[in-house]
């Protein structure tokens, strides 16, 4: 538990690996798993090291997707904002003698389509700048990359899927077609949704003993077993076992006597855990198996989330309601992709919608990413040196964090915007024709105070959803082919769930097939305390996560694993040959449901008073669309542009 994880480390244990081939089999003779192969192959010496720390964009070997420890929101890209949030003032800033049409203070997905919408409409030699925090580009939409055995792999450790509850509308979707992605096609070859399955592993739930009483992996439950011989292996008592298998397999009317509206309206104002704790009768050993279920999708557990959301997701307990269709948003898709409500085609990248970033940089800035396809974007090494040359007419600065943003004169009169921001601990200004912000919401108000109140009010209204997306490079996996599993759910652990890396081929990129061969494994952790109301539990997940260490989180990997894949032989120590902590406390956009707030005016919802116009400012971000998707960031970055231009 106390080893380090180096990359000495990791070279040896794939020696140790491929000395060890000839190990007892894990699975029969024959088996497809092993039909691919191969010995491990050197590394690349041409890649830099993982967590290899280049500190200056226009520097050589400048590379953050291989930087590993805390990332997503990692330290020195979100202290400078605290400092303004606090009312602390920043250093007197230079004023640059640059001059831009555009300002972009946000380099996510939504500010990078808002510079390749500028351009379309302004023209092509439009002077832009975008600004951003971090040390990489594509906000949420963070890459994890790593050099395993002679073989990239990635991992996205943020915004993952082009998917969605609604089909993209024609803006969004003209963007994604113009970047090059066939979404339908893609979805049609480049998915192996089941590869795991196929070659015999399946879910499985894995109860500690500090929740259930013993520490039981269960293979199979929620899987391809028959439920209730699942059940009869797991560390619950025989009335808690009875109240899952009824939950899961039965048809019970828990609202008889009331009309499928009725019915709607009273799952709209319980919370999942009521409905299950109350109407169903459920015993509390049964409630705790199921208190984790929801937080994958809202961030907190099932005592936070209403029954009719929980209904509308597909989750167990309804079908005797004998509800209309219309759910929400379902988790089945077709085998093209296309979600079975009306939904979008689902689309997920080996780095999940990282790729979908990467694209719109080159678009922006064709040097900084070789190539010409979404495939071999996959795995293009992305030039940074190339993101901020000042003879280009697109620029963008990395490792800069936006302090103040106001017009120079009066808002309604003034022909240009000023953004001051802190990079290497020096402020400076730089001037632009309009600005569009497009980070976080709750920035706004600190960086223009002087916004409407009522507006500034609606901007600091936003609790954004905690969570954790946790990266873990292991030397193989053949602990799991062992156990025979690929995902695990669990409830009561400090990772609520992981997964094997999905089995994605698209371009130059390869998934591994051997359990023999290294691989990426996807933990889940969405920090919340049971009891409160969900934002409050937002607060105090976020409060939690920028106060937690790395050690914390590789002790809990490590220990996690351990107890989880014992029976599998796994060891942290040997195991595990990398990390990656991608912490987001600032991480989904809340949702507007109008099925919630029916009788409220467009005009009136918070996320749309928020972004409303100032002056040449526009504002452009998931928050100020009600909804924590791609194609959400794309359409505001969009309406935000339009915005600007008006006042051009």
């Amino acid at each position: 538990m106390d080893r380090s994880i180096t990359r000495r480390d990791f070279l040896q244990g794939v020696a140790v690996s491929a000395a060890t081939a000839a190990a007892a089999p894990l699975l029969p003779t024959g088996h497809p798993a092993f039909a691919a192969e191969t010995a491990p192959a050197a590394a690349d010496p041409a890649m830099p090291s993982q967590g290899a720390a280049v500190t200056s964009q226009d520097a050589a070997g400048y590379y953050p997707p291989r930087l590993t420890g805390l990332r997503g929101s990692h330290p020195g890209s979100f202290e400078n904002a605290h400092r303004l949030a606090h009312g602390d003032a920043p250093p007197q800033p230079t004023l640059l003698p640059e001059r831009y049409d555009l300002i972009v203070v946000g380099a996510g997905i939504s500010g990078l389509a808002a510079a390749h919408f500028y351009r379309r409409a302004a023209g092509a030699q439009s002077r832009i700048l975008l600004l951003d925090n971090h040390d990489d580009f594509g906000g949420h939409a963070k890459r994890n990359e790593f050099e395993l055995g002679g073989r990239m792999h990635l991992m996205n450790g943020g915004t993952l899927e082009i998917d969605s509850p609604r089909p993209y509308g024609p803006v969004a979707a003209e963007l994604i077609k113009a970047l090059g992605i066939d979404v339908e096609r893609l979805a049609r070859t480049t998915q192996h949704p089941h590869f795991y399955e196929r070659i015999g592993l399946d879910g499985g739930v894995f109860f500690d003993r500090e929740t259930f009483g013993a520490d039981k992996l269960v293979v199979g439950l929620g899987g391809r077993r028959p439920l209730a011989a699942a059940l009869r292996e797991a560390p619950l008592p025989p009335a808690a076992r009875a109240d899952v298998l009824r939950i899961e397999t039965g048809a019970v009317d828990y609202l008889p006597g009331l009309a499928a509206d009725e019915k709607k309206d009273r799952l709209s104002r319980i919370s999942y855990l009521a409905f299950l704790r109350d109407l169903a009768h459920v015993d509390p050993a049964a409630l705790k198996f199921y208190q984790a279920r929801t937080q994958g999708e809202w961030g907190v557990g099932i005592d936070a989330v209403s029954a009719l959301d929980a209904w509308g997701f597909g989750l167990p307990g309804f079908r005797g309601l004998n509800l209309p269709k219309g759910a929400i948003r379902r988790m089945g898709f077709t085998p093209a992709g296309y979600e079975e409500t009306g939904g979008s085609y689902r689309l997920h990248f080996p780095d999940g919608n990282a790729t979908i970033a990467r694209l719109l940089v080159r678009d922006l800035i064709p040097d900084a990413l070789p190539g010409a396809g979404a495939a071999d974007a996959v795995t293009a090494r992305a030039r940074y040196a190339e993101l901020d040359r000042p003879q280009g007419p697109v620029r963008l600065r990395l490792s800069s964090t936006a302090v103040r943003v106001r017009h120079v004169g009066d808002p309604d009169a003034a022909r240009e915007v000023e953004v001051t921001y802190v990079r290497g601990g020096e402020a400076f200004t730089v001037r632009g024709a309009g600005v569009v912000l497009a980070g976080y919401n709750m920035m706004i108000p600190y960086l223009c105070p002087e916004l409407p109140e009522r507006q500034k009010q609606a901007l600091h209204a936003l609790v954004k959803t905690p969570l954790v997306y946790t990266t873990v490079a292991l030397r193989d996996w053949r602990a799991f082919a062992r156990l025979g599993v690929h995902r695990v759910y669990a409830p009561g652990s400090y990772h609520s769930y992981f997964r094997l890396n999905p089995h994605v081929n698209v371009g130059d990129y390869t998934s591994e097939t051997s359990p023999r061969r290294p691989i990426l494994v996807h933990m889940v952790r969405t920090p919340c305390k049971p009891g409160l109301p969900e934002h409050d539990q937002n607060r105090a997940g976020r409060t939690e996560l920028l106060a937690t260490p790395f050690d914390v989180f590789e002790r809990n990997v490590r220990a996690q694993l351990a107890r989880s894949l014992a029976g599998g032989g796994f060891d942290p120590a040997r195991d595990i040959v990398g990390l990656t902590v991608n912490r987001w406390p600032h991480g989904y956009a809340p949702e507007y449901n109008p099925l919630f707030d029916p009788d409220v005016p467009e005009d009136e919802r918070a996320h749309v008073v928020g972004r409303a116009p100032f002056g040449r400012i526009g504002i452009a971000n998931s928050d100020s669309g009600g909804g924590a998707y791609t194609d959400v960031a794309i359409e505001q970055g969009h309406r935000a542009v339009m915005e600007v231009l008006a006042r051009a």
